[in-house]
């Protein structure tokens, strides 16, 4: 069995946490919420323990790396408040508490047909993946859902105005585009910088959106 590979483990940031202790990445993490590193580095550290408990437990290797990336969200929002000096006596340690939250996911998560899964683990790694939602819970809704369509189903302006015109909202294509651009923006501010570094290598949205303009 082959565990997906974690090239952001390489990053310069990343690597200079090597030294740091599981409890000293998870008090990082609890107080610093606009950097994404340290949440990244436990993803490095800990991925091939998650992967290989998920794969024994599912046949399919997209709904594997579907479940895994779940996981990793369900451990990204329970961490804020995980206190592990709490848990001493019970011998719990940050390796247990991954190992019984993983279980849990396994054994509660229904898991969609293969073919209805869109999610891509090289495109969107689980700690890129658990900022961009809480970035993208920040947005408007009709912000929300243009840059959805848009990054996920790389669906086109006039196409995007066409089904929110037939949903009843006449938003023009030119109208979307501001849309976009705004959401682009925003997302960059929500986004931590250093995740943007290590993800997107410095490039926000905007620039990236820019640069596809430029290849139609």
């Amino acid at each position: 069995m082959q565990v997906p590979p974690t090239p952001e483990a390489n990053h310069p940031l990343i690597k200079s946490l090597a030294h740091y202790s599981d409890q000293e990445l998870l008090t990082l993490f609890q107080r610093h919420s606009d950097a994404g590193q340290y949440f990244t580095a436990l993803v490095c550290r800990y991925s091939p323990l998650v992967y290989t408990l998920i794969r024994h437990s599912v046949r399919s290797p997209v709904q594997a790396d579907y479940l895994f990336a779940q996981t990793w969200r369900h451990v990204f929002y329970e961490l804020g408040e995980l206190d592990l000096v709490a848990l001493a006596d019970e011998n719990t340690t940050l390796q247990s508490w991954l190992i019984n939250i993983t279980a849990l996911c396994i054994n509660r998560t229904e898991l969609p047909a293969v073919e209805s899964i869109h999610y891509s683990l090289q495109a969107a790694p689980p700690p890129l993946w658990c900022y961009v939602e809480r970035a993208l819970g920040q947005l408007s809704p009709v912000q929300r859902l243009v840059v959805l369509m848009a990054q996920t189903f790389h669906w086109s302006e006039t196409r995007i105005s066409a089904y929110l015109q037939a949903e009843g909202d006449f938003i023009s294509p030119a109208e979307v585009r501001l849309h976009l651009r705004s959401a682009y923006r925003q997302l960059e501010e929500f986004i931590p910088d250093d995740l943007q570094e290590i993800y997107m290598g410095g490039r926000g949205f905007e620039q990236r959106e820019a640069a596809s303009e430029e290849m139609t």
